[in-house]
């Protein structure tokens, strides 16, 4: 309309009418692309606030993984500590106590990341609609460090598991594991009194003593089975001390989300 119009001014040689018309036009489009960017920025908005929250309760669900893995190493490295103490001779247990403190060294945790909203942001190009840039700082720095990573290579790969596995009999692996093994209750994010406790607890195999007796003998005899339990003790340190201290800024980044007000 405004166009038609003023065409028809502009071959009349009506020159105010051409310039209202003019005016008219530049300020239809200015206000056009006004709305388009209002509506963009808007838009921009929303998608932030929306990833913001979205990015901070998988935080809080890390935390809390984070907070339980460091917990149950512990746990695994106090069990360690135990049976290195009573193959050296330092410390007088039981062999069921051996066997059961040899197992739980053994073992390890597979973490399940909850990363797909950062996945998502990064993959897009879109983190920078994170505003928070402290929740973005942890986000970046959380998803990208690789102590949770080396912890599980190295249990999986640990030549004290293999050892201890090929050592003893079949079925007092399977009794350990079912009488002795994790006790993993479900992740439930901002719930932190159930961390504890989920592998270093009372337990009782259910062998006879002859087999215990046997199995506590075979991995005395076996002379890989303590200088292996050594280097997963040396191990296992290591990785917890980067977690709890070379990592302690992330650790605190996370525990400040967490406890925020929502």
């Amino acid at each position: 309309m405004i166009m038609r119009r003023f065409s028809e001014a502009l071959k009349q040689q009506n020159w105010t009418a051409i310039a209202i018309e003019f005016v008219l036009l530049v300020l239809g489009v200015f206000l056009g692309i006004q709305v388009a960017n209002w509506n963009e920025a808007r838009e921009t908005r929303r998608k932030s606030l929306v990833f913001t929250e979205r990015l901070k309760a998988d935080l809080r669900a890390e935390d809390r993984t984070y907070q339980f893995l460091v917990a149950y190493n512990r746990e695994v490295l106090a069990n360690a500590n135990r049976a290195v103490e009573a193959l050296e001779g330092n410390a007088s247990i039981s062999e069921e106590a051996l066997l059961v403190s040899a197992y739980r060294a053994t073992q390890y945790r597979v973490r399940a990341q909850r990363s797909s909203t950062y996945d998502e942001l990064v993959s897009t190009g879109n983190i920078g609609l994170i505003r928070d840039h402290a929740l973005r700082d942890t986000a970046i720095r959380f998803f990208n460090m690789t102590a949770f990573d080396d912890l599980v290579r190295e249990g999986m790969q640990s030549r004290y598991r293999e050892a201890f596995r090929m050592t003893l009999p079949n079925e007092v692996q399977r009794a350990l594991g079912k009488h002795c093994g994790d006790r993993i209750p479900p992740p439930r994010p901002g719930v932190y009194n159930t961390i504890s406790g989920n592998l270093d607890y009372p337990c009782r195999t259910g062998l006879p003593a002859q087999t215990l007796a046997q199995s506590a003998q075979a991995l005395r005899a076996n002379p890989d089975i303590l200088k292996f339990l050594r280097a997963r003790i040396a191990d296992l340190e290591t990785r917890i001390f980067d977690l709890t201290r070379n990592n302690r800024s992330i650790m605190e980044s996370l525990r400040a989300i967490a406890t925020e007000p929502q």
